[in-house]
């Protein structure tokens, strides 16, 4: 997903050289007149609309997760669904086509209405029909949703799909109001959001947002009764507004060298976890020499994997062996390759077998994202590398993010550097995206399908059956050996070159509770709590306020 699926999110780092506490923090909303018990949340993550049928970032999606309720969600501090607006995991049938789900009842959105089987229904057919950035995700593998009892849905497949549960607990299928919202093609509400969570909406400005506590919750109520999220506009700003109380949480995004920094601090809490993101080359299969399987395969052997989570981030970052990270079942490191002769003499010798050498070097084109800062200084690092150490030379091509997007596809670009964040919390979403095509061939490479959308026109008849098997079995270790045999071939085929895994990290201030990343990489923003002053400080206040 982008920050994606499909999350094109990037990790958020901007320049190293940039000087911490160099800009005056912007102040935070409601100053004047701050509940002490408040928590305000910094960011400087933007957020476009809160309609859940469209609403395709990281942070988004969190915020949705504060205000929504989806059929499952994650039990707390693991990757196990558990049901959330059902009462138990669905009932499939043995075909693997026909989920039925049995709803909660006594549920009520932030409006008054009444929760059910129809509202579920329209909530996910309105997701697939208004035509979202997200409706994909359900379109392209709903056959037909339907109410077959008041608290009863049942959800048609157009085939089989394994993961289908984990798909149903993604931030944007969270229950709408039928009173409050639409169904139809563009018939979007980018700054309302009328649901059933623990938090309602009660504004949605330009630099702000503000929640409330939603008392008809029918779980446990939110810890904090007021919660507010504070948009600000650069990581500059957001460190010094921590440092100095304005803010009491800190989210997406700091840049290492602030990171580093806080770790020292004794008054700062720091919470840090494997992250989800995984950034990676694209390789197009369909642009000489890179049509060549041996030129992408000495590419991957010559990437300087641990200089860049050195280097650039600080060892703030992961090496990435995989499309899939290394924390979800099914990882396998097909990218680690050791001992004799060593990656680069192999990569010299491939190169070689390609007719590239000294004298007659391999010549590339290096694509990034120029409104990503971090990005220069990994192609800079990959660019000296390679050609130091191979008969490589390559031009390093900077555009913007929507030019980019808008040309992936149309073949123009033969090396680019991106990232993908999960849609759902499954190694399938890590593969099926990358790897699958509709309509293709091994000579013309994919012609209609995801691999054409990621820019590499990868096309494998044996990826495509390995996938559908996959998604087909009821088999959990079958299921996890299939996803292996797929990572083995992206390692041989090299359409795509994993490089490094993020780390999540939310920063608060000594005197909040609650503060968690989930192995899923939600914050869950409900959790947060002032902890109360000391009676001791409490009187002292109370004498000065009063003498």
């Amino acid at each position: 997903m982008p920050q994606g699926g499909s999350s094109w999110q990037w990790f958020g780092w901007v320049l190293l050289f940039l000087v911490v506490g160099c800009r005056p923090p912007e102040p935070p909303p409601f100053v004047e007149a701050r509940d002490p018990n408040q928590i305000i949340i910094g960011t400087t993550a933007k957020v476009s609309t809160l309609d859940p049928a469209d609403a395709y970032t990281v942070f988004a999606g969190n915020v949705l997760m504060a205000l929504g309720d989806r059929l499952y969600t994650y039990k707390p501090g693991t990757t196990e669904l558990q049901p959330q607006l059902a009462t138990a995991l669905p009932n499939i049938s043995a075909d693997g086509l026909t989920y039925r789900i049995s709803l909660r009842q006594g549920v009520v959105f932030h409006d008054g209405e009444p929760f059910n089987a129809a509202a579920m229904v329209f909530s996910l057919r309105r997701f697939m029909e208004n035509g979202g950035r997200p409706s994909f995700l359900l379109k392209n593998i709903v056959a037909d949703i339907q109410a077959t009892g008041p608290y009863e849905l049942t959800i048609r497949l157009q085939k089989p799909f394994a993961p289908f549960p984990r798909l149903l607990a993604f931030s944007g299928l969270c229950a709408v109001s039928p009173k409050a919202y639409s169904i139809g093609p563009g018939q979007f509400q980018p700054r309302t959001f009328v649901g059933t969570g623990p938090y309602q909406l009660v504004h949605f400005g330009s630099d702000f947002l503000k929640l409330k506590r939603f008392p008809r919750y029918w779980g446990p109520p939110p810890a904090s009764a007021q919660l507010d999220i504070q948009f600000l506009t650069s990581s500059a700003n957001l460190y010094n507004a921590l440092q100095t109380g304005a803010i009491d949480v800190a989210y997406q995004f700091l840049e290492p060298t602030q990171i580093l920094e806080l770790q020292k601090r004794d008054d700062i809490q720091v919470i840090s976890s494997a992250g989800t993101g995984i950034n990676y080359l694209t390789l197009n299969r369909n642009q000489p020499p890179l049509d060549r399987r041996e030129v992408r395969q000495a590419l991957a052997l010559a990437m300087p994997r641990e200089l860049i989570q050195q280097r650039v981030f600080q060892n703030l970052v992961e090496p990435a062996f995989s499309l899939v990270p290394s924390t979800l079942p099914g990882y396998q490191p097909v990218f680690r390759i050791t001992g004799n002769p060593s990656p680069i003499e192999r990569a010299r010798t491939l190169l070689a077998q390609a007719g590239f050498n000294p004298t007659q070097p391999l010549q590339l084109d290096l694509w990034y994202r120029s409104n990503i800062p971090s990005q220069i200084q990994v192609v800079s690092t990959i660019k000296a590398v390679l050609e130091r150490d191979l008969p490589v030379r390559l031009n390093l091509q900077p555009v913007d993010s929507t030019t980019a997007y808008q040309n992936l596809e149309k073949g123009i670009y033969p090396v680019f550097l991106l990232d993908w964040y999960p849609d759902f919390l499954d190694a399938d979403n890590y593969l099926e995206p990358f790897l699958s095509c509709a309509k293709g061939s091994e000579a013309q490479g994919c012609l209609e399908g995801s691999s054409r959308t990621f820019g590499s026109f990868y096309y494998s008849a044996k990826a495509n059956d390995l996938i559908a098997r996959s998604r087909r079995t009821t088999d959990p270790q079958q299921r996890l050996v299939l996803l292996g045999e797929l990572q083995k071939l992206l390692a041989q085929d090299v359409p795509y070159i994993p490089l490094w895994q993020n780390r999540g990290f939310v920063f608060a201030r000594k005197d909040v509770q609650g503060v968690r990343l989930e192995p899923t990489q939600t914050f869950p923003f409900w959790l947060l709590k002032k902890i109360p002053p000391t009676p001791a400080i409490q009187r002292r206040e109370s004498s000065v306020s009063y003498s």
